[in-house]
């Protein structure tokens, strides 16, 4: 969802007309420049600002910016000539002035030139766009993907892996997604999502018991729609004041696209490989759709997130059947408070209550069968992220999930518990300026417990079954460890190729099926 801050801002870097060197907040009296400054402010108007108040003077300067400003105290003083004020440019200034003008003449000559060429490049852009109030940007990807030969130890469980991986043969596809954005005022926009994809890596449920391992090997950029195009986005956005915004939408309201999240490097295309390392996947419970949410800018150095969100893949908020619609059907409320407790850190802790109808927690990631097909849920949710910036070059962070769903058919009892966990690391500008490694080991959502009851007795519960012990009531038999590294190569501003590695130690929480390892090479287009 876009912030306060993204709504609110003008362009980051917008300069402003100072009148006074008081005016800059960073510039002190005891600055060695601070008389130069005042004298270019007050006498000649040609020094302007940051949109925070700073002159930022301890950063670089390129001859570009220095002839841009250079150009600007010229213009200045030609106004007060016109005007008959030349008695106010002293002539030691004027001396100055014509040795840089002199020095810097080819800069001046050459920004004229790139002013002139964007003006012409402004006015085509005016006459040739599609519409004035219409945005169109989009991103692709195109992904060879592929895993080891491997043999899992499930349906029994018996210590003796027998049953082959289906699904290792290596596959090319593409994720395409495209984005239209109407901004009606300079407080709101309104957003149009369209997707389309044909990448698959998992086994499916005609290849029982092997599908179970499909939400451990899930990739994060893996979209199949049959190549068929698909309405991913419909959500518009407003400022309600300057710290509150809304969203509200039948197409991509629910957690994921209303919290803020702390890892500033998580996406599908630019960030790590795997769908588990993309964000905690207790934030995607529900996979609801349609809803509304708000952002509030409580502090400077705290925000609150909210939203209620409905419908999924297996029941829509559009339905008007028993048992669907927007609060009979698969929803979701959640709340999640972002904090910058200290310079650098980044926390977020949350709270979400889902109700599903389908036996799945529908995050798409670990265990996310809970009970036998068709039950019903309420799940609690509870979790941390935080991300420490210890320098521009790395960052360190991880999260903690836990959820606790009780079932609601008639007739059974119990509840059924989860827990996930992650550490990383990413290593921004990465041997070149845009480029970006990252290590993330984590255990993927793995039940603990359960103790699912009909008429009092344990009865399909999921770790037993998957062991053919009859679903009997307990946890999962092992961890599975997830380990994965990744490097984006920035070629161009709108091009990047990240080869990584995906391997996962004791596949489906089972100590005794075969390590799964997962090599990718994913090529990003953006526009």
């Amino acid at each position: 969802m876009a912030t306060v801050a993204a709504l609110a801002d003008s362009p980051s870097d917008v300069m402003e007309q100072v009148t006074s060197v008081s005016q800059l907040s960073d510039v002190k009296p005891t600055d060695w420049a601070y008389q130069a400054l005042k004298s270019l402010v007050e006498r000649y108007g040609c020094i302007v600002g940051y949109p925070d108040k700073t002159y930022r003077g301890n950063r670089a300067l390129s001859r570009w910016e220095f002839a841009a400003g250079l150009n600007a105290c010229l213009d200045k003083i030609q106004e007060l000539i016109a005007a008959a004020t030349a008695d106010f440019v002293r002539k030691e200034d004027l001396e100055t002035i014509k040795r840089l003008q002199e020095e810097f003449a080819a800069e001046l000559a050459s920004l004229r030139g790139r002013v002139d060429a964007l003006e012409v490049r402004t006015a085509t852009l005016e006459k040739q766009q599609f519409s004035t109030t219409t945005k169109l940007f989009g991103q692709v990807i195109f992904g060879i993907q592929g895993r080891g030969k491997n043999t899992a130890d499930l349906n029994p469980r018996n210590g003796i892996p027998d049953t082959p991986d289906p699904a290792t043969n290596f596959t090319f596809g593409y994720n395409a997604q495209l984005s239209l954005v109407t901004s009606f005022s300079a407080r709101d926009f309104l957003l149009i999502g369209l997707q389309s994809g044909n990448i698959n890596t998992g086994a499916g449920f005609n290849n029982p018991p092997f599908f179970l391992n499909d939400t451990y090997t899930r990739l994060g950029y893996e979209l199949n729609t049959n190549n068929n195009l698909r309405l991913s986005d419909l959500t518009y956005r407003f400022l309600v004041g300057d710290r509150l915004a809304f969203i509200v939408g039948t197409e991509d309201v629910n957690p994921i696209t209303v919290f803020r999240g702390p890892n500033r490097y998580e996406s599908a295309g630019q960030g790590p490989i795997s769908a588990f390392a993309q964000r905690n996947p207790i934030i995607g419970l529900g996979n609801t759709r349609s809803g509304i949410g708000f952002d509030w800018q409580i502090a400077n150095w705290a925000s609150l997130q909210a939203v209620y969100s409905a419908g999924n893949g297996f029941r829509s908020a559009s339905d008007p059947s028993p048992g669907a619609g927007l609060f009979n059907g698969p929803n979701t409320i959640g709340a999640q408070l972002a904090l910058t407790p200290i310079p650098r850190v980044d926390l977020t802790v949350y709270y979400l209550r889902s109700y599903s109808t389908n036996a799945f927690l529908n995050t798409g990631v670990g265990d996310d069968l809970i009970g036998f097909i068709g039950s019903r849920f309420s799940t609690n949710a509870v979790g941390t992220t935080v991300s420490w910036r210890i320098s521009p070059r790395v960052t360190l962070g991880g999260w903690f999930g836990y959820t606790n769903s009780e079932v609601q058919n008639p007739g059974f009892s119990g509840n059924v518990e989860t827990t996930n966990w992650m550490a990383f690391l990413n290593f921004p500008d990465l041997f070149g300026k845009g480029n970006l490694g990252g290590i993330y080991v984590g255990q993927p959502p793995k039940i603990i417990s359960s103790n699912l009851r009909l008429n009092g007795v344990c009865t399909l519960n999921v770790p037993s079954a998957i062991s053919g012990t009859g679903g009997a009531c307990g946890g999962q038999p092992g961890s599975t460890v997830h380990v994965e590294a990744f490097y984006r190569w920035r070629l161009t501003d709108n091009i990047s190729l990240t080869p990584g590695v995906l391997v996962l130690f004791n596949p489906v929480q089972t100590n005794s099926s075969d390590t799964i390892v997962i090599g990718v090479l994913r090529t990003t287009f953006t526009f």
